[in-house]
């Protein structure tokens, strides 16, 4: 290391050294970093409320605390509707059970005091965190509310450098945390022998998440590092459901559980595959003979370079849709044990729908008619009749079926399972009863039920299903068709996708890029998608913008005004570049709605619709955009389409060869199966 190099770590050190060179403590710890009093309302003392949260807050304490198996976690609720309270602490992994106690004693006299009489509010320490509001957030893996902070130092030398040593180490921790620790919790060191100090860095999610979700939640902030730590010597982002930070001194206990060496110096830090176990951790120090230094560096390297091919040649099969499957498909005989378990007899499901009776018709999409039904138990299911035409094979089915099968999500449609008699191919879901979006949200009767937090949450789920379908399931889908009829809502208003599997059962292959047989519904459509056949997790993303300016606007993607065809696309951004954009929004909401969200939501939404494929975020840029307010959002450019004469046009730039281009329109949104791509 350079004589200036190690001025500008003594610095770094002696700023920190009366509170960091002494190993974490009860006291050290509990110094408040950061407090939100929510916007929920309020309660009066010594009411139900209070007394509720007095309760909920002591038993989240003891339930944390008492054993060593609850990792310093606990969520819980209390009371009845409409004094229910939701509550959830987490202590950081490395402290002990006093120290937990001791933070959380305190965050719970605290959060009082600082937010007196707030039904909501969350406070963070270094050594554990507590939130508690009157919204059930503890279902879900909301890590909104975080707390950012940097060191002012800056790193010396090559910034760019040290940074990718910093997203390197925290990407090896974090996939440390996610997938081979129960705790959900990591640490590591990377030990910098000339360019830089040695790092250490911390990452944590709460336990109860799993892998691929805690896996999902601290790359959305790893992911957000460059915004506020390009250079800086230490960071950290602090959330309810996960949490990273990282330093140039030691700031954690115990020892790190990876020591890892940077990549080779003129060679970019890889970005490890979330599913590959970290590298083997490293046992004892520095200051070896020149022998031993050879005999750990040469292997390092060799496993680094292994490492990083490996990750490369992973990276390669997920951009081509190419995953590991669920189960060995392979193999006939566990095929056909597993299919039997889901195999549902016609007459059973003849008998259940009343021989599909039309009074139990409960919409018809491009795959089919969709049916309700009851078990004999009493279940209550939807049945999807798929139409002759599908030209799926019976064994290829049985193979999708098995996969599509296995994915679950909160905000996806359950299937049950599929009978296959016949000609017959049917696909039977959990019935969710609030039926479709459409039919609430269109209807002039009914759309007061969704208020504005309605909306938002469902905004905010069906983005969290969708990055579930393109990133974290163990198959990648596309959903080709998202519309307002596609989204399921159940009986607390919570979205749910359907039909996400069913073009792979229809007989469509989701990992390719270019398809013959556009499946999808005019108007929500991407560009390149009707007029080439390409589909991405793009041409998906385009969909869930014209689907979010719909919630927000009460109005169809194509809606009558003053006898003429509107384009809701063309509507929002002529009122979004004239600086009226409350003109647009669903007049049954009147003035109740947070402005804040509404127009970040809106220009969300218009990211998401513009022509250019590669400028529309991807669901997991969506899931961070809905869940901070501090992520800056880029210029939107303007929507591609209009329509005129019962057609649908390019609009502002040419989409293809001619600006001029058609395809037909359906003005019943029943979706277009067979247009030919040219």
């Amino acid at each position: 290391m350079k004589f200036p190099d190690l001025i500008t770590l003594a610095l770094v050190l002696l700023s920190t050294l009366l509170i960091f060179l002494l190993p974490p403590t009860a006291n050290a710890g509990n110094i408040m970093l950061y407090k939100l009093c929510g916007s929920t309302g309020t309660y009066t003392a010594n009411s139900t409320y209070d007394s509720n949260l007095q309760t909920l807050l002591t038993k989240l304490t003891t339930s944390a605390t008492n054993s060593s198996s609850n990792f310093g976690f606990a969520k819980s609720t209390f009371g009845s509707i409409p004094n229910e309270i939701f509550g959830l602490v987490l202590c950081r992994g490395d402290v002990n059970s006093s120290t937990c106690s001791s933070c959380l004693s305190q965050a719970t006299q605290e959060i009082q005091n600082l937010c007196p009489y707030y039904e909501a509010a969350t406070i963070y320490y270094d050594f554990c965190l507590l939130r508690f509001s009157n919204q059930d957030f503890i279902s879900t893996n909301d890590n909104s509310n975080n707390y950012i902070k940097w060191n002012n130092m800056n790193i010396t030398g090559s910034q760019t450098m040290y940074d990718s040593y910093v997203n390197y180490l925290l990407n090896t921790t974090a996939d440390y945390a996610a997938f081979n620790s129960s705790k959900r919790f990591g640490t590591a060191e990377l030990n910098q022998s000339k360019a830089f100090p040695e790092t250490y860095g911390l990452v944590q999610c709460t336990p109860d998440m799993s892998s691929s979700d805690c896996a999902s939640c601290l790359n959305n902030l790893i992911v957000e590092m460059p915004k506020w730590f390009t250079g800086k010597v230490g960071g950290r982002i602090l959330g309810v459901r996960c949490n990273i930070r990282y330093e140039v001194y030691l700031f954690y206990s115990g020892a790190a559980f990876l020591s890892l060496m940077p990549p080779a110096e003129n060679a970019p830090a890889p970005a490890p595959s979330l599913a590959l176990a970290p590298a083997t951790a490293l046992q004892g120090k520095k200051k070896t003979s020149t022998g031993t230094i050879l005999a750990i560096t040469i292997p390092l390297v060799l496993a680094f370079v292994v490492f990083a091919g490996f990750s490369v040649c992973l990276l390669k099969r997920r951009k081509s849709g190419i995953t590991k499957p669920l189960l060995n498909v392979s193999n006939p005989e566990e095929i056909e044990s597993t299919v039997e378990s889901l195999l549902f007899d016609f007459s059973l499901l003849r008998v259940a729908t009343i021989d599909f009776a039309e009074e139990n018709k409960l919409g018809e999409g491009g795959f089919g008619a969709v049916y309700k039904g009851a078990l004999p138990d009493g279940q209550d299911i939807a049945v999807k009749r798929l139409s002759q035409s599908s030209d799926q094979g019976l064994d290829e089915l049985k193979n999708e079926l098995i996969l599509v099968a296995k994915l679950q999500h909160r905000n996806l449609v359950r299937l049950l399972g599929v009978c296959l008699e016949g000609q017959e191919k049917l696909l039977v879901y959990e019935y969710v009863p609030n039926k479709s979006l459409d039919q609430i949200l269109f209807d002039t009767e009914m759309r007061h039920l969704l208020n504005w937090r309605k909306r938002f949450n469902i905004i905010y789920g069906i983005a969290r299903g969708l990055l579930y379908l393109h990133e974290d399931s163990q198959i990648r889908i596309i959903h080709r068709d998202l519309k307002a009829s596609n989204v399921l809502l159940d009986a607390e208003m919570n979205p749910k996708i359907s039909d996400f599997g069913t073009a792979r059962l229809y007989g469509g292959d989701q990992s390719q890029a270019i398809t013959r047989r556009v499946a999808g519904t005019c108007g929500y459509m991407a560009p390149e998608y009707v007029m080439h056949g390409h589909f991405s997790v793009k041409s998906d993303a385009f969909s869930y913008g014209v689907l979010v300016l719909e919630i927000i606007t009460g109005k169809k993607k194509t809606f009558v005004e003053n006898d003429e065809i509107e384009v809701l696309l063309s509507f929002v951004w002529g009122n979004w570049i004239n600086g009226t954009i409350t003109d647009v929004v669903d007049s049954s909401l009147g003035e109740q709605y947070a402005m804040s969200e509404l127009l970040r939501c809106t220009h969300i939404a218009l990211l998401c619709v513009q022509e250019n494929p590669t400028n529309r975020p991807t669901m997991s840029n969506v899931v961070v955009m809905l869940s901070s307010e501090t992520v800056s959002l880029e210029i939107p450019s303007r929507p591609p389409f209009c329509i005129a004469n019962g057609s649908i046009r390019a609009g502002s730039r040419n989409i293809g060869r001619s600006s001029s281009k058609s395809v037909p329109m359906s003005t019943n949104e029943v979706s277009i199966t067979d247009i030919e791509a040219r």
